[in-house]
């Protein structure tokens, strides 16, 4: 299942966003309005919205200032979530979310409206920075 966040457009140079993503605790930032937990410990970070279990997410793959992928601690639930930057000019740049996961039919129907009401708001909190 792949989910593509909008677009958005940020008064911020690639650098500078790409090292607000590599500092793992400005996640927290982006996170809903319904956050109750959020815990950094090196180079992972646990979370937990209202209502949903606890998720794990480790950096892995990065290039940079181009590309920062976070992937799923658990091996239950297999998924990466993906920032992609591309620097327009010296204080702007584009960020799009992607999130891709292996999840079996009647999970994937579960759980996309939630999860793409999720990459929307962590999209538009990215459009804030």
């Amino acid at each position: 299942m792949n989910i593509e966040g909008s677009k958005v457009t940020v008064r911020k140079s690639s650098q500078d966003i790409y090292h607000f993503f590599m500092s793992l605790e400005n996640f927290e930032q982006l996170m809903p309005k319904s956050i109750e937990k959020f815990e950094v410990d090196g180079d992972s970070f646990l979370f937990a919205l209202k209502g949903m279990p606890e998720i794990r997410l480790i950096l892995d793959n990065c290039i940079e200032h181009s590309k920062i992928s976070l992937r799923a601690a658990s091996s239950k639930l297999s998924f990466s979530l993906q920032a992609n930057i591309s620097g327009n000019s010296e204080n702007s740049s584009d960020v799009q979310l992607q999130f891709e996961g292996d999840f079996n039919p009647m999970m994937a129907m579960m759980v996309k409206k939630p999860l793409t009401s999720f990459i929307d708001t962590l999209t538009q909190n990215i459009a804030k920075l």
